[in-house]
């Protein structure tokens, strides 16, 4: 069976976006970009929420975006993408699907197909509402050292608790602590 994670940076006090919903402080280096390019390697399939969706379309098929990172720009265009959107149904940046209701089923079922891990690239409202359902298998949470101060919280509008069992924690680089953790049946 295949799995489900989530990859998202977040700042050292919990904000994935800060208060204009901007990212410009997400930081890298060498190692966090060889880390984040061999995401490439191990997937098949990207979800995102439609915000996430319209900013990376935005980029990443771009000649600046190419330009950037031409190993990730070539998995992100050209991976199979999968968009939770009422209000999408078709795009050019593709190949997409669009999922007005029940993406933890849709994920259920694609988790059912052969296949590389599927990986939830940014998207932290979406996540919060993919983790009580119980389709997503780890979080990958890369800590920024920076101080937002306010913005978008990490898990924004959450339901419920979900217990998590730490896996990994380990620095990817010289500014990036990657957190690993797995939710557990007890909540």
């Amino acid at each position: 069976m295949r799995t489900v994670y989530a990859f998202l940076m977040t700042s050292l006090d919990g904000y994935h976006a800060d208060a204009d919903g901007s990212v410009d402080w997400f930081v890298s280096d060498p190692e966090f970009d060889a880390y984040t390019r061999a995401q490439g390697e191990r997937i098949d399939t990207i979800v995102m929420g439609r915000r996430t969706f319209e900013l990376m379309a935005s980029f990443w098929p771009t000649s600046d975006g190419i330009a950037e990172d031409p190993v990730v720009a070539g998995f992100m265009n050209d991976l199979p993408k999968v968009v939770a959107s009422r209000s999408l149904t078709e795009h050019a940046w593709g190949p997409t699907t669009f999922v007005a209701d029940d993406l933890a089923g849709h994920l259920a079922g694609l988790k059912q197909d052969p296949g590389k891990e599927i990986a939830v690239f940014g998207s932290s409202t979406l996540l919060a509402d993919l983790l009580p359902t119980g389709v997503v298998d780890e979080l990958r949470i890369a800590v920024a050292p920076v101080v937002l101060g306010s913005g978008l919280p990490l898990f924004a509008g959450a339901a419920g608790p979900v217990a998590l069992e730490r896996t990994d924690v380990r620095a990817v680089g010289d500014r990036v602590t990657l957190l690993t953790y797995r939710p557990t049946a007890a909540g």
